[in-house]
């Protein structure tokens, strides 16, 4: 009798572990997402453009079934995400898209511009209050002119009183460390005088400078909310006005002098 023949074991199948997430690879029923796509990134339900989380407010609705702004974007819930000036949260109010962002019956409160704007501000101001504890701030016009020459500045803030003189000064420095080939130094003209003598716990303040160190970049991510939420800061169309009426004067009695 012929001996049997040994039949050969075939290879198990190596399984593929971990399996391909479908948001990694863009296919499957949730494959919304792909692999290349920033994670950071949300959707405008206005505008319907990708931005990044910091560009955009975030808002939710309330037990109450209002619209709530979550400006930490921290708050449970279904959320969306508005660009984030006061131009498009109106807008977003105006066409109804909260409710069918947050896919829920919701009430707008009609002042949600003025709520989200008075959060920033606040946000923006104890942010502030601690950069002044903390030794990142400076006070005064001299105090600040020097700051931003020696390029220490990371921003400049304007009290809304302040006069267009005091900030034509402080402008020529900012403009004269940049030509130097320092850092450039925004300046904003976000609140009036008594609220940032409050902020700082002092009295009246015209001109501060935010230092480039510490708790200063929490301060210029705020601030910086503050200003595109109000459409962007007339500092700088002082600047340009306060220029104009400079070439014009001169223009005047460069005129009277050839007469």
């Amino acid at each position: 009798m012929p001996p049997r023949k040994r039949l050969k074991a075939k290879p198990a199948k190596t399984p593929s572990w971990p399996a391909p997430e479908p948001w990694r690879t863009g296919k499957g029923a949730i494959g919304l997402l792909k692999a290349s796509e920033p994670m950071n990134e949300r959707t405008c339900i206005v505008t319907r453009k990708a931005g990044e989380a910091d560009s955009l407010i975030r808002f939710v609705r309330g037990p109450d079934g209002s619209v709530v702004p979550d400006l930490k974007k921290t708050l449970p819930g279904r959320g969306c995400w508005v660009t984030g000036d006061r131009v498009h949260v109106e807008k977003a109010a105006q066409r109804k898209l909260f409710a069918r962002a947050l896919k829920a019956e919701v009430t707008v409160p009609p002042d949600l511009g003025e709520t989200v704007d008075g959060l920033l501000a606040k946000a923006a101001l104890g942010s502030l209050g601690l950069a002044r504890k903390a030794g990142s701030v400076v006070l005064g016009a001299v105090k600040v002119e020097d700051a931003v020459r020696k390029g220490t500045a990371l921003l400049v803030l304007h009290a809304q009183e302040a006069s267009a003189d005091g900030i034509r000064r402080i402008a020529s420095a900012r403009r004269a460390t940049v030509h130097a080939g320092g850092p450039a130094t925004p300046a904003y003209k976000l609140f009036s005088g008594t609220e940032l003598g409050l902020a700082f716990g002092g009295t009246n303040v015209i001109h501060a400078a935010v230092l480039a160190e510490g708790a200063g970049r929490a301060v210029q991510k705020r601030v910086v909310a503050l200003d595109r939420f109000r459409g962007g800061s007339p500092e700088e169309d002082l600047e340009v006005a306060a220029a104009t009426d400079a070439v014009g004067a001169a223009g005047r009695a460069a005129a009277e002098d050839m007469e």
